[in-house]
């Protein structure tokens, strides 16, 4: 559908914004519990020469076509577990509960690529290719087909030679493994069908999880241009409740707990050899996201978004965000580690002291925050983007994010790492997604673009409009309207050199 267009819209942005996230949480008389539980839903907005146009679709997964046939909650989700079908007699669905349940593949988490094609994902084992000018729903893809892995994130990271990188884990007798997968890039004279899957990707390094019986969530991780770091936190699984869930009739993440009496540690490994050496200790703390890694001077720097209590997450329960009772979250802030050198390292905005451990191998950190108060009258921050294809990696200045003052991201903000000076953008009553940075065909300099986020208007019927702001300065440039309510999503890109899909 057409949109309108109010202010402009640069006629040098060519390409789609592709977003992904929850989009229906009914089933007949069954609903949904917990916002990342509903069904996957795709939004395009197509720029082309100042115009805009919006399309979405519902992503055509198992569990999405299982729950319409039969008009019921058929697929257990992170916070809710389906129950027993109510046609089977009493013993049918005891038993039933004894059965181990399927993964999701309802990917409604963020747009990826694998050797030049789109899939959408979630943290199964499961993904979906999509074709990104549709949004037409394409092959199922198991990752444990091709890597021994069990499931992977939905946020890899992408190298300069077209390799991605991701995580995953494993487990069995031998104990819980978090594992860094590597997929390499299409061949250049490939056949196409070759490209399509993920033949030739390998773990390229398993870390024991420090505790087997109780391993951390992860949903993210960094990569710099020679290390990854992974960060096992003390968010615990408890993988005996996990195996008896079921019976006692309790969602994924009833058997996730925030146990602070763990550190948090940091396994840095050589992406190149796949040797991970030291373990660096912290104080316990919660991440989703982080921001971007890179080397100094012989040290590596990780910034990241975190905060000291990894209750959040339940935060997120539906009935919490519809009271929308404007409450201020759990601050969640900025921090700057740093790794590899066992002294104090001074630069404008890095102020660590890190000392050695009795164990050996261990190396333990603490960290200064980004940001100055300013930063606390917008309660915390959270999705941080990045000018990804030219720093992610690199030395960088400015990153993009939500403020959230309210359980969703109430405004946008810019923070320059080297000043802490914050830039913002924000409206009350709208509910911005994350930014993402797009570079303008000529930039010099870091920040030369546009940033992008889709504005949901809750108090307004059918007003949800796509922002366009100059990165440089924050202010706002153009928006395009929308005459459709769209939910609130997660994570998407955008796809500036689209081509006829197959």
């Amino acid at each position: 559908i057409t949109t309108t267009i109010k202010g402009t819209i640069p006629t040098w942005i060519n390409g789609s914004f592709l977003r992904n996230g929850p989009g229906k949480f009914e089933f007949g008389e069954d609903r949904y519990t917990h916002w990342f539980d509903g069904m996957a839903m795709m939004h395009r907005f197509h720029i082309c020469e100042g115009n805009v146009t919006y399309s979405s679709r519902f992503l055509r997964s198992d569990s999405y076509v299982l729950n319409s046939e039969r008009n019921r909650i058929v697929v257990s989700e992170f916070g809710t577990l389906a129950m027993p079908d109510p046609c089977k007699n009493i013993f049918a669905r005891f038993f039933s509960r004894f059965t181990i349940p399927k993964a999701t593949d309802n990917a409604g988490v963020n747009f990826v690529k694998y050797k030049g094609d789109y899939y959408v994902s979630t943290e199964t084992n499961y993904m979906r290719r999509v074709d990104p000018q549709s949004l037409e729903t394409k092959e199922k893809v198991d990752w444990s087909q091709y890597v021994a892995v069990n499931a992977a994130t939905a946020h890899p990271h992408y190298d300069r030679d077209g390799a991605t990188y991701n995580m995953g884990n494993s487990y069995g007798t031998s104990g819980f493994f978090y594992n860094i997968i590597r997929v390499p890039p299409p061949e250049e004279n490939a056949a196409k069908e070759d490209s399509e899957d993920l033949n030739g990707a390998q773990v390229i390094c398993s870390i024991q999880a420090s505790e087997s019986r109780k391993p951390s969530y992860f949903h993210s991780f960094v990569m710099s241009e020679n290390y990854i770091v992974f960060v096992e936190q003390p968010i615990k699984l408890d993988l005996l409740k996990f195996m008896l869930y079921r019976i006692a009739g309790k969602s994924f993440h009833k058997v996730m707990t925030w146990d602070p009496t763990y550190e948090t540690i940091f396994h840095l490994v050589n992406r190149h050899t796949g040797k991970s050496e030291v373990k660096y200790c912290a104080a316990p703390m919660f991440t989703l996201h982080q921001i971007n890694a890179f080397e100094d001077s012989g040290f590596l720097v990780m910034d990241m978004c975190c905060g000291d209590d990894g209750e959040v997450i339940a935060d997120y329960t539906l009935e919490n965000l519809r009271r929308d009772t404007g409450e201020e979250m759990d601050k969640v802030n900025a921090f700057r580690l740093l790794q590899q050198k066992y002294f104090s390292y001074n630069s404008v905005s890095v102020c660590i002291i890190v000392q050695t451990k009795t164990n050996p191998g261990e190396v333990y950190m603490t960290h200064e925050e980004l940001h100055d108060d300013e930063l606390l009258q917008y309660g915390g921050l959270e999705f941080p983007q990045i000018n990804y294809d030219q720093y992610n990696g690199r030395p960088y200045r400015y990153f993009y994010a939500c403020g959230f003052g309210h359980v969703f991201g109430d405004s946008l903000l810019k923070m320059d790492v080297h000043t802490k000076e914050l830039k913002v953008w924000r409206y009350p009553g709208f509910f911005p997604s994350e930014p993402v940075f797009v570079a303008s065909p000529r930039a010099t300099e870091e920040d030369d673009g546009v940033v992008l986020s889709v504005i949901i208007t809750p108090r307004e019927e059918k007003s949800t409009f796509l922002l366009v702001l100059d990165a440089k300065t924050f202010t706002e440039l153009g928006r395009a309207e929308v005459p459709v309510n769209i939910p609130y999503g997660t994570h998407g890109v955008f796809n500036g050199m689209e081509q006829n899909s197959t």
